[in-house]
């Protein structure tokens, strides 16, 4: 698959559209911290390309599923191509989309631990030889895990 590079992080926003402008977190979640963007992401990674199976595979009504691909495409994190049939419009996740992978990643991790009971069955995410994902877990340039014990944000001013 061809990698997308479109990249459009901000276009026509000043710093009074940003829920706190110098911070990356914030930031982030303005562009894709509501549900449906993430699970349009999600399903993305797992393969989806068209509006009917976006719309098939999460439940979401049309107009709102119509603004979140103009989002995330007007982003830069999914882009538009013609399908191989020629007939539609597709989309695809561009390198900025894909950079979400251990985002995703790690929701999945975080809720597989805190979010089914003891024994409850979910999805598994497994490597293209069928084993199960390893969890995340940020290390230091030394090796060292890192948590929010061992870090700490460097304000810009």
């Amino acid at each position: 698959m061809s990698r997308t590079t479109t990249r459009a992080p901000n276009p026509g926003r000043t710093d009074a559209d940003w829920t706190d402008p110098e911070c990356p977190v914030a930031r982030t979640i303005d562009l894709v911290g509501d549900r449906w963007s993430l699970l349009l992401i999600r399903d993305a990674m797992d393969g989806a390309r068209s509006f009917t199976e976006f719309q098939r595979r999460t439940g979401i009504a049309r107009n709102i599923l119509t603004g979140r691909l103009r989002k995330l495409t007007a982003h830069g994190l999914l882009a538009q191509r013609t399908a191989p049939s020629g007939r539609r419009q597709e989309y695809v996740l561009t390198d900025a989309g894909r950079d979400l992978f251990p985002v995703i990643l790690t929701l999945r991790q975080w809720g597989e631990r805190h979010a089914f009971a003891p024994g409850e069955t979910h999805s598994t995410l497994v490597d293209q030889h069928g084993n199960p994902v390893p969890d995340i877990a940020p290390t230091g340039a030394d090796g060292t895990l890192l948590d929010t014990d061992t870090t700490h944000v460097q304000k810009t001013r």
